[in-house]
């Protein structure tokens, strides 16, 4: 810091001069609070990555330029996956029907999960989407009848490394 007015850092072998940073006055709010709990837990989440020589180099590979794996990993854990699209346009209650869905995350979706359920809130049933290779489209093949489709229920499920989940429903 020089004087009170400015902080000089290296990064990526680059110096960056800033502002000094404001000091924090009064209680923090209880989504203040949230927040930095969540940023405790992806750094604990980016130093575990980091003692796994696999995981740590499959990170790697996402790492821009001047971009730390750490802080793609930090990244990654502050950031669930998005569900783009949900197209159920295919279905129509028969076995081997397809469900397609567009997801999409900073880093990799792991896993997506589909169950559809009757208007009782009963299972139809569920199971595993399989991605199409090198795209962020995503497929369910139907494996039960469903002969009532008014009022079911689609809910897709997406998952990342970190373990983020995000979830969209679609009521037929």
């Amino acid at each position: 810091m020089v004087g009170d007015m400015l902080v000089f850092r290296n990064h990526a072998g680059k110096t960056i001069v800033s502002a000094k940073p404001k000091e924090r006055t009064g209680e923090l709010s209880e989504a203040q609070k949230r927040q930095q709990e969540r940023f405790q837990e992806a750094i604990l989440y980016g130093k575990s990555v980091l003692t796994d020589a696999t995981l740590k180099a499959e990170y790697q590979t996402a790492a821009p330029e001047g971009v730390t794996v750490y802080n793609v990993v930090v990244g990654d854990f502050l950031h669930a996956p998005n569900i783009k699209s949900v197209d159920v346009s295919k279905y129509t209650g028969k076995p081997g029907e397809t469900i397609e869905m567009e997801i999409s995350d900073d880093f990799r979706v792991a896993a997506v999960k589909v169950a559809i359920y009757n208007p009782d809130g009963s299972v139809v049933e569920q199971g595993d989407a399989k991605q199409q290779p090198g795209q962020p489209k995503w497929a369910y093949a139907t494996t039960a009848s469903n002969d009532s489709l008014s009022g079911d229920k689609i809910v897709i499920r997406a998952f990342d490394l970190p373990g983020n989940v995000s979830e969209e429903d679609k009521t037929i």
